[in-house]
């Protein structure tokens, strides 16, 4: 895939002159990629050289945190900067409200492009990843991307994703194909303005379709796994090809790249997912919260910084705020994420409040040493220094920390009720019009498009698991009827 653009990157790099002091900004994420699924956590089978080489140049979190357990919701945080529940994203497939104001809306008011590639899974359509429809009330440019060629979802193998709307079909691995059409677009416009770019992949999540070649190394594994981690391969690939584009367009060292997972990885995959971490995707422990998290800026970041300080994608807006001094009402407050900028710079910092989450119905507060977590109507207490395996419920035996904790919570949690029903809206109340949370087949925008969308493999399979399932259900009805 990089030998396709590498001429026109090389011409790009020929002509580039932009050296304003506001960094180029890359964000990348990854779909359901589990915390111990990098070489640098010494994972048993997978070898991640290039991102291995970007946590050694950068900073590396050792406690880094998605926003919730699944996807739309920490999409949701690292646009705003607030807890998912705050803005509407109470869970997967859920529409991001447009009151919000987003990191995309606040960098092109301050002069960047913005730009969105792979998956956006914040207008309220459930399902396999298809092309977002130029009509779409709640697409990418509806919250501050000038351009935009996105899924609604997850996308494989030879994608078909739409730009500004309009389909396009390409081949080749997906996380390589949003990588190259990335570098197309800071490419066209580095030259006079700083560039903001948004790379969210569709991988490695379910279905898993890696090639032959990138599964090789994993033949002794089983098939799902060998697809899952043929996938990661093809994923750290795209990254090099995107830091090597980098330095080849003479951008590298005043750009900001930031990595990180939109939740904790697969359960039945293979040893080493989740780094010995409890618990996974969808679930509160750290297996589902806690994931890989890298800043690479050579022009900042002294080499080979690691960090044990918890931090997560809701800290990604306040931090690039004051990187850029964007003003305080760029932002929706109020704010759950602080800026890391001390961390950059290679300072000591403690977090002056808690790490907050709130996700289908539980809750949880990270300290630097102490957990809450809140479900299933109990409290829950771990230490994470001396158990970051959440063997041990320390409720009962640490009360003053749990009721400290606790009294937090319970303010915390009573400030993101009144977010939820619109108080820090300037209208007071949540503007009516948000689109139903719905299976895009349901949606009568998509019915003309149905044949386009029945050729890709892994919508026409998920089609016809639906098409069953509907028909168990009706044999159900009519027999107890």
């Amino acid at each position: 895939m990089k030998a396709l653009f590498l001429p026109l990157l090389l011409a790009f790099a020929a002509s580039l002159s932009y050296s304003a002091e506001n960094p180029h900004i890359v964000l990348v994420m990854a779909d359901d990629q589990g915390w111990g699924q990098m070489g640098y956590q010494g994972h048993p089978d997978l070898k991640t050289p290039n991102f291995d080489e970007m946590a050694a140049n950068g900073l590396r979190f050792d406690r880094f945190y998605a926003g919730a357990s699944n996807c739309s919701p920490s999409r949701a945080t690292v646009l705003t900067g607030r807890s998912n529940d705050r803005t509407g994203v109470y869970n997967h497939g859920y529409p991001l409200r447009l009151q919000e104001k987003t990191i995309a809306q606040a960098l092109r008011n301050a002069g960047y492009a913005t730009g969105h590639f792979g998956k956006w899974h914040l207008n309220g359509l459930r399902g396999p990843g298809i092309p977002v429809l130029a009509t779409d009330t709640h697409s990418p440019g509806a919250f501050g991307f000038d351009h935009w060629l996105t899924a609604t979802n997850y996308f494989d193998m030879n994608p078909l994703l739409g730009r500004m709307g309009k389909f396009e079909s390409f081949e080749g691995d997906s996380s390589e194909v949003a990588v190259a059409e990335a570098l197309k677009f800071i490419g066209e416009h580095a030259e006079s303005r700083p560039t903001f770019t948004v790379i969210w992949y569709g991988t490695p999540h379910d279905p898993m379709i890696a090639t032959e070649k990138d599964r090789a190394p994993f033949a002794h594994l089983p098939e799902k796994t060998q697809h899952q981690y043929g996938e990661i391969v093809a994923m750290d690939r795209s990254i090099g090809n995107l830091r090597s584009s980098l330095r080849e367009l003479g951008l590298a060292d005043n750009t900001l790249i930031w990595y990180c997972s939109d939740n904790g990885g697969l359960t039945g995959i293979g040893e080493g997912t989740m780094g010995g971490l409890r618990g996974s995707k969808n679930t509160m422990y750290e297996g589902g919260l806690r994931v890989p998290g890298i800043i690479e800026w050579p022009a900042r970041i002294p080499n080979g910084l690691v960090t044990e300080t918890p931090a997560g994608t809701v800290d990604i807006f306040p931090t690039l705020a004051e990187i850029v001094g964007l003003p305080e009402d760029s932002r929706v407050q109020p704010q759950d994420g602080l800026s890391l900028v001390p961390l950059i710079d290679g300072e000591k910092m403690n977090r002056s409040r808690a790490l907050p989450f709130r996700h289908d119905g539980r809750g949880v507060l990270v300290r630097k040493r102490y957990k809450l977590l809140s479900q299933n109507g109990a409290f829950e207490l771990y230490d994470l220094i001396d158990d970051p395996g959440e063997t041990t419920n320390l409720i009962a035996t640490r009360k003053k920390i749990a009721a400290e904790m606790k009294a937090q919570w319970k303010d915390w949690n009573t400030s993101v009720e009144a977010s939820d029903k619109g108080a820090d809206y300037p209208e007071g109340e949540v503007s009516p019009g948000q689109p139903e949370r719905r299976f895009w087949q349901d949606d009568p925008a998509y019915k003309e498009h149905m044949e386009a969308l029945n050729n890709q493999p892994e919508i026409r399979s998920w089609l016809e698991k639906r098409k069953e399932a509907e028909a168990r259900a009706k044999a159900r009805a009519a027999k107890q009827g």
